[in-house]
């Protein structure tokens, strides 16, 4: 029983063995990835992604948080919000002063009401927090980079929730985020 256990072990971890990527291997399907993504071919972007994905440790982490970010647009051109999402805010826990990704995780928390008559919009729990999750990015994309739209939704946004302090707290706010914003991704130092 004793060999029959370890040779079921030995053969389970050769397997494993022979189906994982070394680091090299994950790299240079990154550099095909980004290829494929730069030349604008989401499908081969999407499915050389999506094998790098399991094994994205061995990428070295300012790599990481770029192809995180990479794979986020991705995701958000193929109408898969929630893996957009999932990924971005893997940017931004990394870089958090990385105004792109916010502004792009703050549209797509709203992505679903924002396009909706006013009429139409039910302002009950569920959008109360879907807003409360957008305007901190929203926030942080208007003040690194300010823009008339986006600042009429964050106020547009504060009055549908009905938080008169939060438009009227804004300037203060969008004057202290400003002090940190990038707009490129860094590498962060060992």
């Amino acid at each position: 029983m004793l060999k029959k256990t370890l040779f079921i072990v030995i053969i389970v971890i050769a397997g494993k063995m022979a189906n994982a990527q070394t680091a090299d291997e994950v790299y240079d399907r990154y550099v095909d990835f980004n290829e494929a993504f730069l030349n604008a071919n989401m499908e081969k972007a999407m499915t050389l992604g999506e094998q790098i994905l399991p094994d994205t440790a061995k990428l070295k982490p300012g790599i990481r948080i770029s192809f995180y970010n990479f794979m986020a647009q991705v995701y958000e051109g193929d109408h898969q919000s929630m893996n957009a999402i999932m990924y971005y805010n893997r940017v931004v826990a990394a870089q958090p002063n990385y105004y792109v990704a916010h502004r792009a995780l703050g549209y797509l928390y709203i992505k679903d009401i924002s396009g909706k008559p006013a009429k139409e919009i039910v302002v009950d729990a569920a959008y109360i927090g879907k807003i409360k999750k957008a305007l901190p990015h929203l926030e942080k994309a208007q003040a690194c980079d300010p823009d008339d739209q986006t600042l009429s939704l964050i106020k547009l946004l504060y009055r549908n929730i009905k938080d008169q302090h939060g438009i009227d707290t804004l300037p203060a706010r969008l004057a202290q985020l400003k002090k940190n914003c990038e707009d490129i991704l860094s590498t962060p130092t060992p």
